[in-house]
């Protein structure tokens, strides 16, 4: 069977030998944006030296991690399932923080296959072996797009949200589309995935139950295939809820405080940072032009305007030539509007400001419309269209070029804190000492992980256990301008528990000012 699939495999690859070599060309520039001085590019702060700290305490001490890290909205806590995928790549790394980073990126070119490969299902070309130019275009642009690529270069939960959310949607498309039932227990596996790297992950649902109901209506009068539905169904329900059980235990455990925040984060009136429909309804048009603008115009307001307006009369065409279009392209135009638009439209309902990172669940979607919009369009029109076509994705590519992360400095804030705590290291002169960090968007634990690696005495300052947490001296690590570092009268916990104090020596170090702080006698 193995030696049978490889044949059609290599069958398949020489009649597309041109779609092939495209699609390498794709992944090697995608593969070079992420991997590409990965670890003084990537992000190294308080939150990643935590996950770092949190993975390898379960590595060397099989401490066992039953909840993930806390969300940046509703005082939420998501699961653990990303800190053990992340495990062994910090461990072949050697505790290492590139590992996981490495791997993050790694999540991201398999991404970009994945999207060629449900691209290409969606929006088939008219005959066989002819390129597939939708399915090229959507993965070409996805591997360049910079916020993609911010987002797929650095270890942290919510990275690896569009490659799970991707496999989620194209798991039900197989179940939707092709009756593959097996596919119900990976998309349980993937969607368990989508929701512990954000919960925002919550607003792919409504698109994955209405396929599932789309289909269970259509074979409720074929009592067999109905059978096998619900029976690969429930096998998906049970994986989910396994992968779920850490985090549902460790909520029991601690009177439901997930449940808790997330009723307030959406009932409560007080702090419901929920809007009424009216308001959401009427921020829907911007939410959309933000999210084109963001992703697929690589963060040019003249590409994103241009994509919306060449989208839209294509979009017109195909409406009034529906008859004409193939059923499968159809559907896939369909799944891609249920996709986005309620993701979208849930989104319209949030109150504050939406980063990047909260489109993750739908980050390849705009790109697999785009590419299967622009492939309608090479495929329906002449030469002049066709020129159009590469002019627009010439447009959007440059747009990406333009604003790639690689025409700035990296900033290296992994050698940076290295680099601190060395120093530290050195001064602390193997004595116990107690941390605190001084910044506008960091903690600790960036510092803190190095020092932990290495075996240095750092110890956390409990004001519950004062006497034998406090120690005789402080290092302040300062990330502000110098003229704005006060680190005896910060009103910071790590330096108010350490209670009155005097600078015993200060250092400028890797861009910051390090203080040694000793108690005032």
């Amino acid at each position: 069977m193995i030696n049978g699939q490889w044949l059609m495999v290599k069958s398949w690859i020489k009649r597309n030998k041109k779609e092939v070599i495209l699609l390498g060309l794709i992944l090697l520039v995608g593969a070079i944006l992420r991997l590409y001085k990965i670890a003084d590019y990537m992000t190294f702060l308080g939150d990643e030296g935590r996950d770092a700290t949190i993975v390898r305490r379960l590595l060397v001490n099989f401490d066992p991690i039953l909840i993930g890290p806390g969300t940046s909205i509703g005082n939420m806590y998501l699961g653990p399932l990303y800190y053990y995928l992340i495990a062994p790549a910090l461990l072949i790394a050697r505790f290492s923080p590139v590992g996981p980073s490495v791997l993050v990126a790694l999540i991201g070119v398999l991404t970009i296959i994945l999207l060629w490969i449900m691209t290409r299902e969606w929006f088939p070309s008219a005959s066989s072996g002819r390129v597939s130019w939708a399915a090229l275009i959507a993965a070409g642009l996805y591997a360049v797009s910079p916020t993609i690529v911010i987002f797929s270069q650095s270890s942290w939960n919510p990275n690896i949200m569009p490659f799970f959310a991707l496999l989620s949607i194209y798991s039900i498309w197989k179940v939707w589309k092709h009756n593959a039932w097996k596919w119900l227990i990976v998309l349980g596996i993937s969607y368990a995935f989508v929701l512990q790297s954000h919960y925002l992950g919550i607003l792919l649902a409504p698109a994955l139950i209405i396929f599932w109901l789309l289909t269970l209506f259509r074979l409720r009068v074929t009592r067999y295939a109905l059978n096998r539905f619900l029976r690969y169904s429930s096998l998906g329900l049970v994986a989910f809820l396994v992968l779920m059980s850490p985090l549902v235990a460790f909520d029991a455990r601690h009177e439901w405080r997930n449940f808790s925040a997330m009723r307030d984060f959406i009932i409560q009136k007080d702090v419901s940072s929920l809007a009424g429909p009216q308001k959401a309804i009427g921020g829907f048009p911007l939410k959309v032009e933000t999210a084109i603008v963001r992703l697929v115009g690589a963060r040019s307001e003249f590409a994103g305007e241009a994509v919306s307006l060449l989208g839209l009369l294509i979009l017109l065409s195909l409406f009034v030539n529906r008859k004409q279009l193939d059923k499968t392209k159809v559907q896939g135009f369909i799944i891609l509007a249920v996709w986005l638009g309620v993701g979208l439209l849930g989104l319209s309902f949030y109150r504050y400001e939406i980063y990047d990172h909260y489109y993750g669940f739908f980050f390849p979607a705009p790109f697999a419309l785009t590419g299967g919009l622009l492939g309608y369009l090479v495929e329906k029109t002449q030469s002049s269209g066709k020129i159009l076509t590469a002019l627009f994705v010439g447009l959007l590519l440059f747009a990406s070029i333009s604003n790639s992360h690689l025409w700035n400095l990296p900033q290296k804030q992994m050698a940076r804190s290295i680099e601190v705590a060395r120093k530290i290291r050195q001064e602390a002169e193997g004595q116990r000492f107690n941390l605190a960090v001084l910044a506008e968007r960091n903690y600790e634990d960036g510092y803190k992980y190095f020092l932990e690696v290495w075996g240095e005495k750092v110890i956390h300052l409990d004001p519950l256990r004062f006497e034998d947490s406090v120690t005789e001296q402080l290092f302040v690590v300062c990330e502000k301008p110098k003229d704005k570092c006060d680190p005896t009268h910060s009103p910071k916990a790590e330096v108010a528990n350490f209670g009155w104090s005097k600078i015993d020596s200060q250092w400028e170090v890797g861009g910051v000012v390090l203080y040694k702080l000793v108690h005032s006698r």
